[in-house]
């Protein structure tokens, strides 16, 4: 499976990302984690790995990378990039970090003033998910940039299903709605993830989305905000994530 997961700034789809990938490495499945957020510098650090390789830095940048895409594409595995299907575990040691089932591949950043936008970055994104190919106990997660852009970069056509990460805000709601239209109209499945959800606002929530697609309702927690103030991994289990791991091995047909 290739999980898109989608949302709002701030609503916690890296944090979330990470914790889905660390609970479903420890029930053996081997998880591809792709950072396609040119401005999110964290992930790395949650999951607990020193600062990952950066592709398109690997590959000269983005005038490196139009390069080497014309006239031909090159390997994942080698020199011609892309060129072939590649499997999580053939792709080269050296572009990716590796720790305790999970391997993370961040796709690109911006690193300065003034260089340009970030549509190269989508798309290697596509390129990457389009060459991708996962085995039995595979599954890909990818951690998306805020609001809907990426839908429009075509990174979702390359994956089987998406969540949505609802945080207690309005417009929370209102992206949320807006997604499950585009998801409707790319005929792609999706399910909701309320985040950050305290008894105080967990019933207000509902009332805003669609009930009968959510899978998983996070609480507030205040370790996993200290985690993430002071810098540190997260290392807190959150019994409601089980429930959301249930839900994508079952989706999944991995059950």
């Amino acid at each position: 499976m290739k999980l898109i997961i989608a949302g709002k700034g701030g609503s916690g789809k890296s944090t979330l990302s990470t914790l889905i990938a660390k609970k479903l490495s420890k029930k053996g499945f081997n998880i591809l984690l792709i950072d396609t957020d040119e401005s999110n510098m964290g992930l790395s650090r949650m999951i607990g790995m020193s600062p990952n390789p950066v592709l398109m830095d690997e590959l000269g940048g983005k005038k490196g990378f139009k390069q080497k895409m014309s006239p031909q594409p090159l390997s994942l595995q080698g020199p011609e990039l892309f060129s072939e299907p590649v499997a999580i575990d053939d792709i080269r040691k050296d572009w990716v970090s590796k720790k305790d089932g999970i391997t993370l591949l961040s796709i690109g950043k911006i690193h300065t003033s003034g260089e340009g936008c970030a549509c190269p970055m989508g798309a290697l994104s596509r390129l990457v998910l389009s060459k991708l190919i996962l085995n039995e106990n595979d599954i890909a997660i990818i951690d998306t940039t805020a609001g809907i852009e990426h839908f429009g970069r075509g990174i979702d056509e390359k994956c089987d299903h998406l969540l949505i990460v609802v945080d207690p805000t309005h417009e929370s709601f209102a992206l949320a709605r807006k997604i499950s239209i585009i998801s409707k109209d790319a005929g792609l499945d999706y399910a909701i993830i309320l985040n950050k959800a305290s008894n105080e606002v967990r019933d207000i929530m509902l009332e805003n989305v669609d009930k009968d697609r959510v899978i998983g309702v996070i609480p507030n927690e205040s370790q996993l905000f200290l985690c993430n103030l002071k810098g540190e991994p997260l290392t807190e289990e959150i019994n409601a994530v089980e429930d959301v791991c249930a839900y994508i091995i079952n989706a999944g047909g991995k059950g």
